[in-house]
């Protein structure tokens, strides 16, 4: 039950932190898709990272549970709704954004 609550904490954690810094990109650089390219790169560089000692990253990409998904996917989703409220921001003529 405890790890359960984890995972819901971590996953929900995730998705704020990436929908805050995808929405501040967004506004920044005014590109709405960015965000989710620079989430992809950055998930793809950890496994590589942490797979570059264990020689093969095929069992190191094999190794990982449900509970290893469920929170980078929580992420994943937070960087696409970021780009779809900065979208629809713009679109009712927020100039801000």
């Amino acid at each position: 039950m405890a790890v359960l609550l984890q995972l819901m904490i971590v996953t929900v954690l995730l998705f704020v932190l990436f929908f805050g810094l995808g929405f501040i990109l967004n506004m920044l650089m005014k590109t709405t898709w960015f965000p989710i390219y620079g989430y992809i790169a950055l998930v793809i560089g950890l496994v590589v990272y942490w797979g570059w000692e264990t020689g093969s990253l095929a069992s190191n990409i094999s190794e990982y549970a449900v509970a290893d998904y469920i929170p980078a996917i929580g992420g994943l989703i937070g960087a696409v709704l970021s780009g779809y409220t900065i979208k629809a921001l713009r679109e009712k003529g927020y100039k801000m954004f």
